[in-house]
């Protein structure tokens, strides 16, 4: 653990949002500074009724540092004035993670397939005898980590948020899959969403390696118009090498799925993991829950759940790969999100669209492809199934790809990927 000229230690320190990240934050560092919190949620706020400071107390507080929870947005928030004032100060608790440690860390970042590519990574080096620890967007909030030794290596997955929020933080190896425009109604702007997936690579220095999808137009430019001290490799991801021969698991069919593969392909080597036992965990590999996740495959029908798709591209990933299925999207559309599937590759899907927005997505969707719209999810199932049962003799996916946020009518996508789950079970059992 570092210790010397550490920003953190001894310090006064406001931690603000006290999610996941926010109470291991405070844990961290309770017995190491003098620790404020503060939260715009009044139910959490009584939970720490003791440690929390009041609004009207952080004005008359001249704080060293200022932890934010990613999820806070500096525009529109309770603290708003206060944090603007106070800019420099902020920090986020990967900061705070590499403040304490000189572990070597993975960190793995773009629009689609961070969660994937980072637990496919953790489950590789776990598989060949390392201490891999999963942390970040995925997993285990980073300061919850218990048991670091030298030989810990942090594998973590950084979303726009946590990398524009990060001051100090930094990482031997850096990830960046892919740029599709996305969250631009919190960055802004296309460019400051591409500036904070970036700050992963100008934070790198000399003796750090990089990886990015070579065939991206957003990566590219920006790589040639900045400097960056980290080897820089550009991973090949649409002409696939002889290790995909030896992949011979269902999860991997999508374009987007073998993406994510190619870059653990790329790195394996400077991690030195054996090649014949990566492929054992890559063939094993059973995917996350709600990502293009296949809950139910028989004779004539497949039934993938992609809740976790909140974008046009992260949907056509797989539906491109796809035939004869039914594109169940909904939620609320993204700012400026437009679908770039041709009208051929269209031809291979109807699309049904579910909810409050669906009249937002059937005027993105206009004249691209064939679309019914229904109030609700159920409805929308009930007519799918009607119609697979009467054809019963063809092969039919359902795929479940919102390609929009979940908060219309759930908590979050894993509520929404549930969801779909129990009403599929009862439509599966009553047939």
């Amino acid at each position: 653990m570092k210790i010397f000229n550490n920003i953190f230690l001894r310090k006064k320190i406001l931690i603000y949002g006290l999610g996941k990240s926010g109470i291991s934050s405070y844990k961290f560092l309770k017995n190491k500074s003098d620790v404020y919190l503060f939260d715009d949620n009044q139910k959490i706020k009584l939970k720490f009724k003791k440690k929390i400071i009041r609004f009207e107390q952080i004005q008359k507080i001249n704080f060293d540092r200022i932890i934010i929870s990613p999820g806070i947005d500096i525009a529109n928030c309770k603290l708003s004035k206060f944090l603007k004032k106070n800019f420099k100060k902020i920090h986020t608790d990967l900061d705070v993670l590499f403040s304490f440690y000189n572990n070597e860390s993975i960190t793995i970042t773009g629009t689609n397939g961070k969660s994937t590519t980072a637990k496919i990574l953790h489950d590789a080096l776990i598989d060949q005898k390392r201490d891999s620890r999963l942390i970040g967007n995925i997993g285990n909030p980073a300061l919850s980590e218990k048991n670091i030794t030298k030989k810990t290596i942090f594998v973590i997955e950084a979303s726009s948020y946590q990398l524009d929020y990060s001051r100090i933080f930094r990482s031997k190896f850096a990830i960046i899959l892919n740029i599709t425009a996305d969250h631009i109604e919190r960055h802004k702007t296309l460019k400051n969403y591409v500036n904070a997936k970036f700050k992963l690579l100008k934070s790198q220095i000399r003796g750090s390696f990089a990886y990015v999808k070579k065939d991206d137009d957003l990566i590219n430019k920006k790589i040639k118009k900045g400097k960056y001290k980290a080897k820089i490799y550009k991973v090949q991801t649409l002409n696939f090498n002889r290790e995909f021969s030896k992949i011979n698991n269902k999860y991997f069919i999508s374009d987007g799925n073998k993406e994510n593969l190619s870059f653990i392909f790329k790195i394996a080597s400077k991690l030195k993991l054996n090649k014949k036992k990566l492929i054992k965990t890559v063939n094993k590999f059973k995917g996350l829950n709600y990502r293009q996740q296949i809950i139910f495959d028989k004779k004539n029908l497949t039934i993938i759940n992609d809740s976790k798709s909140t974008s046009f591209a992260s949907s056509e990933n797989v539906l491109k790969n796809l035939n004869n299925a039914y594109w169940i999207l909904g939620g609320i559309p993204k700012k400026g999100d437009k679908i770039k599937l041709s009208k051929i590759k269209s031809k291979n899907f109807k699309a049904f669209v579910f909810g409050e927005h669906r009249n937002k997505f059937l005027r993105i969707l206009k004249n691209k492809l064939n679309v019914r719209s229904f109030r609700k999810l159920k409805g929308a199932l009930k007519v799918i199934f009607s119609e697979i049962n009467s054809q019963k003799s063809k092969k039919n996916i359902i795929f479940f790809s919102p390609a929009g946020a979940s908060f219309d009518s759930f908590k979050n996508f894993e509520d929404r990927g549930y969801y779909f789950n129990q009403i599929i079970k009862k439509y599966i059992n009553a047939n």
